[in-house]
């Protein structure tokens, strides 16, 4: 699917994006605001969205646009919520960002009985694009953005079909560098094999698809899983790019013109990069679109 080049700004258009309180998301969600787009943010926290939205017009200026629509996205019904809200309180929606993710050391179920770390990084960004789809497809130029990962390689046998609770991920929980990594970098190939899916049932309809890589960025992330996890990751921050580099694809997606060079593919560095082996392969990604249907 192609852009006509020279027809597309952010300016004014209507943006959703989760995961934007903190890390590459907040970084982005100032960007695009300086920019002119309308945003939407969807948080868990109401006084954490709040304080976001100072941030958001502090970097942006007052007059920048920001609703908070509440969802937790470990909980299916509360995700149906925030998507029946927006759809409720926005008259059309040109760009969503699936960009929330997590990881947790611990073997973990949701409300819905499922593995939280498939939950939150697969099965949220799964159901909130399913539930805003006809929203996207109405503006006539859609685009769906979804934050991938180089950890996706991890996942060397590709998604565990057999396995979709991730109870092996978890044998050993107090090895940080075992079973939890990997079972993120399963979410992280599922993101990409869900775009290549999504951009195929799209075909005809005027949305575009596409995920990225934003790089090793210091944020946050993987804070809440120990002192183990915590001194890892203020290691790995000695070796990381700002969250502001990190957001520079996600903004580049959402605003550029060049997204005409190809949808339903995988990014990093504002070019379109090769994945692993297992994320192009069509009829897993088929089979995992319809699993996930049955997560549902």
């Amino acid at each position: 699917m192609e852009a006509k080049k020279g027809t597309w700004s952010i300016k004014g258009k209507y943006v959703i994006i989760t995961g934007a309180t903190s890390g590459i998301g907040l970084a982005a969600a100032k960007e695009l605001l300086k920019r002119g787009a309308i945003l939407g943010i969807v948080a868990r926290n109401r006084a954490k969205a709040e304080a976001t939205v100072v941030t958001l017009k502090a970097a942006a200026g007052n007059d920048a646009k920001v609703d908070i629509f509440l969802a937790d996205m470990a909980s299916q019904q509360s995700i149906r919520d925030a998507a029946k809200d927006i759809q409720n309180r926005w008259a059309r929606l040109d760009v969503l960002i699936n960009n929330a993710g997590a990881m947790f050391v611990k073997h973990l179920t949701t409300e819905d009985g499922i593995e939280m770390t498939w939950a939150v990084n697969h099965m949220a960004p799964f159901l909130l694009t399913k539930l805003l789809l006809n929203k996207l497809k109405g503006s006539g130029h859609g685009r769906i953005i979804t934050t991938a990962s180089h950890g996706h390689k991890m996942a060397r046998n590709g998604i565990g079909f057999d396995d979709l609770s991730g109870r092996k991920y978890y044998r050993f929980p107090h090895l940080l560098i075992g079973g939890p990594n990997f079972r993120y970098g399963e979410t992280k190939l599922a993101n990409i094999m869900f775009t290549a899916e999504l951009e195929r049932r799209l075909e005809g309809f005027g949305v575009s698809a596409a995920c990225f890589d934003p790089g090793l960025v210091a944020t946050n992330f993987n804070q809440d899983n120990g002192l183990l996890a915590r001194m890892t990751m203020a290691v790995m921050k000695q070796f990381s790019r700002t969250q502001e580099k990190g957001a520079e694809t996600l903004v580049w997606l959402a605003d550029s013109d060049e997204m005409s060079l190809s949808s339903g593919h995988y990014y990093k560095d504002m070019q379109r990069i090769i994945p692993s082996g297992q994320a192009q392969d069509p009829a897993a990604a088929k089979r995992l679109w319809e699993m996930s249907e049955n997560q549902l």
